[in-house]
């Protein structure tokens, strides 16, 4: 027998079994107002909505996939132009905009337009009324279409199908050790590939869902205390905003042995996951995926064998991106690159065969990551994009390993680490770093710091220090962009 897997099992579930379990609390602090409390019962009856985090967003991600059609979740804090490109090219012929952001994507059209709120909530929405079946359910039709952040030029539209979705939810629930008596936060953006799957796995075990409109850590560490949070997912920005708001926090750390975090997005510095386990009392837990992966290829947890390791330790081996996950197979090419096959690979790129074509290319999907797989335990580590790659005087570096030693030092709070053209060398390490308020740090004292604990020729030959390193939705750093102002007007951008 061959069952359909869709969108549409992971709520019907929820209805089934959990049909007066709490399923959603909206966020409390909106233009529009927050939808009730409600019961997946009540949520299994909504239609969906686009915009920041909220329930209507968390419906759409039902309600569009499960009549058939195909929800294209917008990050909202693309440019008006860069919206208007993303509905026109993915050919989108209803919009659904948050009511903070109508003003400013005024301009942006399609055939239908809403403003979400209780306005739509009444006229669009039809509480009471059975949605039309899907009259053909098909698990490898596209459910959602999710645009990458683009990583040169315009963004490309992940297809996503319901069996992609199904896959990689059941595996995230299995991975995470999800089960009826969580609670789950959304820190994640849902936009960013559908919250990482993490919506569909927590509705089909009956998960109370809560969600977070904007990250903020002391806003997160309230939630965690008032919900009985047990699970998150975020960046490891996400993260450092929690560690920050900590220091001022009155009484206990809510959640200490409670509370485990996903992280992803970037590879996290060893001495934030050792912060993280040490200051909150948190299990860290990373993934490494992407878009095209519905995202989850890897999974690391730190195992009973190293649970006695020193912490410095532990968090160093919790750096990696992790063992595969169940399904997934992995290898790194010849040039370096990682390689991954599994059923959470995209169906392909929305009206973009070549690229398709280019990105699964010998029946593998081509990550454009730089990595490496540990011959004793199968842990795959991230060196860096592969194409952020800094080679100077023919050595290879990772800015990554480059990151994790300066983000160790006292006065630093963030940094980037790009490479800049070097007339003698080609390319030479530059580090952007933002110091730790009120800290006097210098460059030499910057790059003595990195001599003492790394090759000499992966040390910084300069510093930059800056108020903030910019990076998207996601919390992830676009170091192409960075990198522009140094290779402004060269036909080449590497050397």
């Amino acid at each position: 027998m061959r069952v359909p897997m869709t969108v549409a099992d992971f709520l019907e579930r929820a209805e089934l079994g959990f049909a007066s379990d709490p399923g959603v609390v909206d966020e409390p602090d909106q233009p529009g107002a927050p939808v009730p409390e409600s019961t997946y019962g009540r949520f299994a009856e909504r239609v969906a909505v686009v915009g920041h985090n909220s329930a209507r967003l968390l419906e759409l991600l039902f309600a569009v996939p499960m009549s058939g059609r195909i929800c294209v979740p917008v990050n909202f804090r693309l440019s008006p132009d860069e919206v208007a490109y993303v509905v026109e090219q993915s050919g989108a012929s209803v919009l659904l905009v948050d009511a903070e952001l109508d003003g400013a994507l005024s301009r942006v059209k399609a055939r239908h337009r809403f403003v979400l709120g209780e306005q739509t909530d009444n006229e669009l929405m039809r509480f009471g009324v059975t949605p039309r079946p899907w009259s053909e359910p098909d698990e490898d039709a596209t459910a959602t279409i999710n645009y990458t952040s683009g990583t040169t030029a315009r963004p490309k539209g992940v297809q996503l199908t319901h069996r992609n979705i199904w896959v990689n939810a059941l595996t995230f629930g299995l991975h995470t050790r999800l089960w009826e008596r969580d609670v789950y936060l959304h820190t994640l953006p849902m936009f960013h590939c559908n919250g990482w799957g993490m919506p569909y796995a927590a509705a089909g075990l009956g998960v109370k869902q809560v969600v977070l409109r904007k990250v903020d850590g002391a806003e997160i560490l309230r939630r965690v205390d008032r919900h009985g949070v047990t699970l998150m997912c975020g960046a490891p920005a996400v993260w450092k905003s929690v560690l920050d708001a900590a220091a001022s926090w009155q009484g206990e750390i809510p959640g200490r042995d409670r509370v485990r975090l996903v992280c992803a997005g970037a590879p996290p510095p060893s001495a934030l996951i050792q912060r993280v386990e040490e200051e909150l009392g948190w299990e860290f837990t990373q993934i490494y995926g992407l878009t095209e992966t519905s995202p989850l290829l890897t999974f690391n947890r730190t195992r009973p064998a190293d649970a006695a390791l020193p912490a410095e330790e532990r968090a160093r081996k919790l750096s990696r991106a992790g063992l595969p996950a169940l399904g997934v197979r992995l290898r790194v090419s010849a040039t370096g690159e990682v390689l991954a096959r599994s059923n959470v690979v995209l169906d392909g790129y929305w009206d973009k065969p070549e690229e398709t074509q280019a990105a699964l290319e010998g029946g593998w999907f081509h990550t454009g990551d730089g990595g490496s797989i540990d011959a004793d335990d199968g842990h795959l580590t991230i060196s860096d994009r592969k194409k952020d790659v800094i080679i100077t005087g023919g050595e290879n570096v990772s800015s990554i390993e480059v990151e994790d030693v300066i983000f160790r030092h006292p006065g630093v709070a963030e940094v980037a680490v790009i490479g800049v053209p070097d007339d003698k060398w080609g390319e030479t390490v530059k580090a952007l770093v933002v110091p730790v308020e009120g800290a006097a740090v210098t460059e030499a004292e910057i790059i003595a710091h990195c001599k003492q604990r790394l090759a000499g020729y992966k040390a910084p030959t300069s510093v930059e220090f800056r108020d903030a390193i910019p990076r998207t939705a996601t919390g992830k750093v676009q170091k192409f962009r960075l990198r522009e102002p140094y290779w402004s007007g060269r036909e080449r951008k590497v050397n």
